[in-house]
């Protein structure tokens, strides 16, 4: 095994709510046009997490877009097992009446395997193990942002990830109304800005009100990042955010903290998972979690070891978060547990950084084999199918 996938595929650019029921559907949908051009009619049968919380997820809306010129028919299946829960069956007739199928499968963070394949990529990092690449460091005597820079040019990219990720939050600093759906909410991060009347944690003030700024853009459907994913897109720019609201940091070590962020979420993507689908929201706010604190430790200085320790401590304590959204949509718990993820970044940074580093007895891969392993046993009504925990008991009286 190896890391296959370049921090491009980790930090994608696009539309919210989900990477996993709206970019992926979206791209299984372009790719479905892209091999049969003269379709006529095409009918999308959605399985599993699909079709349990497709609707809050605008799945249905985003492949309707797609074949928006030809007639389009959406089936949730809310019956059929799959071997994964994000599978999608296209069947299209093109002018001549031939049937033409596709399996596509929405693996998390906006990434798409076909016809029960697994999509390898390009090999871009020849380790897949955070100890091999700390091995790999010490030799060369490089850092973990040096170590990105080896094997991959994507400083250009990284520049347009930060700027999107900053944009994301002023426009949801701005924004007031009602998230989209039936659940009413409020838009809050404008209110949630620190006033005079706050005299302390004016700083921790502000990483909630990014949180919540930057998620209910994707709650709206705007631009964001994936970090990793969709749902869990607020949880590092915050935290971006309230470094450079210190001025302390240059941009190129901001920069380089991403990638640094982007390597964890890659070592988690390959050797756990980063689906709410496949692992709960461990897989997407923990995963997030994680790479906000290595981001924090990389851009303050610390060593390797400080910086596998607080990425291991932020994963460890998600460890059995569930993925219940009230009605399926990234909004309740979604916003506001990316905001405490936030900050319990910085704290599980803070933890770290006191700590005796060499005396860890959890490393950061054994927290990502813990993870998987956890997501596996959590029943399927907390993998993002809207059927346990909150999404159940909303609006009952309990």
């Amino acid at each position: 095994m190896i890391i296959i996938k370049t921090c491009k595929d980790l930090y994608k650019i696009g539309n919210g709510p989900s990477s996993s029921h709206t970019m992926g559907p979206k791209a299984a949908s372009l790719e479905f046009r892209k091999r049969y051009p003269n379709l006529a009619s095409v009918k999308v049968t959605l399985y599993g997490s699909l079709a349990l919380t497709g609707r809050g997820h605008l799945t249905d809306y985003i492949v309707k877009s797609v074949f928006d010129d030809i007639e389009c028919e959406i089936i949730f299946d809310l019956k059929t097992e799959q071997e994964h829960p994000n599978t999608m069956l296209f069947v299209g007739l093109d002018n001549d009446g031939n049937e033409h199928q596709m399996i596509a499968v929405s693996v998390g963070g906006g990434d798409v395997e076909y016809d029960n394949v697994h999509f390898t990529g390009s090999e871009v990092y020849p380790h897949n193990s955070f100890d091999s690449i700390k091995d790999y460091c010490v030799v060369n005597n490089i850092t973990l942002a040096e170590y990105v820079d080896k094997f991959e040019d994507i400083n250009d990219y990284l520049n347009e990830v930060y700027s999107t990720m900053l944009n994301a939050i002023s426009r949801g600093l701005k924004t007031e109304g009602l998230l989209p759906g039936e659940l009413g909410i409020k838009r809050k991060a404008k209110s949630l800005m620190p006033s005079k009347r706050h005299f302390f944690d004016k700083a921790r003030r502000k990483t909630i009100a990014y949180a919540y700024a930057a998620s209910e853009e994707n709650a709206c459907g705007g631009i964001i990042v994936t970090a990793p994913t969709c749902g869990a897109s607020g949880v590092l720019p915050a935290v971006l955010k309230t470094s450079i609201d210190t001025r302390r940091y240059k941009r190129k070590t901001l920069i380089d903290g991403l990638k640094v962020a982007g390597l964890i979420g890659n070592l988690i993507r390959t050797n756990a998972s980063i689906s709410g689908a496949v692992a709960g929201c461990q897989a997407e706010v923990g995963s997030a979690c994680s790479m906000a604190a290595a981001f924090l430790a990389y851009i303050n200085n610390s060593d390797i070891d400080v910086i596998q320790r607080a990425a291991e401590i932020a994963l460890e304590h998600h460890l059995g978060l569930t993925c219940d959204p009230v009605k399926g949509y990234v909004q309740i718990p979604c916003i506001e547990r990316n905001a405490v993820a936030a900050l319990r970044a910085q704290d599980a940074y803070l933890i770290a950084s006191e700590l005796i580093s060499g005396d860890a007895k959890i490393s950061f891969d054994m927290i990502c084999k813990t993870m998987l392993k956890t997501g596996k046993d959590l029943s399927s009504r907390y993998r993002e199918t809207s059927e346990g925990g909150l999404a159940l008991d909303y609006g009952k009286d309990i």
